[in-house]
């Protein structure tokens, strides 16, 4: 079907029959793609220990999957560093809590006149 489609646009366009089958191949192999890292090359040999762990894509130069750009952390590390944070969090929280001025005025003060109803509240004249 995409042969005949690309043979009578071939035609409609003016284009003679090497387009029209250069086009139809490359619509019957994926749309002219190809696959997404280059060649499969199928193994005829036992593959090293570790093939997983490197990604080779064709290129010269095969990259680690596992980045060993920094130093591994230790269990202990990372426990300072998870204790650490979490301890800083609980401490701006409860600095938060004792800082809080709306839970200690719930309400907002009203002025009243005649020097805030001093003497009508009991207060001396």
């Amino acid at each position: 079907m995409a042969g005949r489609l690309s043979n009578v646009a071939s035609r409609i366009m003016g284009g003679n029959g090497v387009v029209s089958r250069s086009v139809a191949s490359s619509l019957l192999l994926r749309s002219g793609m190809g696959l997404p890292v280059g060649k499969h090359i199928v193994p005829n040999k036992p593959l090293p220990v570790n093939d997983e762990l490197v990604w080779d894509n064709g290129t010269p130069f095969p990259e680690p999957c596992i980045d060993r750009i920094a130093d591994t952390v230790g269990k202990y590390e990372a426990l300072a560093w998870l204790c650490g944070g979490l301890s800083f969090f609980a401490s701006l929280g409860l600095l938060a809590v004792w800082n809080d001025k709306a839970s200690k005025i719930p309400f907002t003060p009203k002025v009243y006149p005649y020097d805030n109803l001093r003497v009508e509240l009991g207060g001396e004249p």
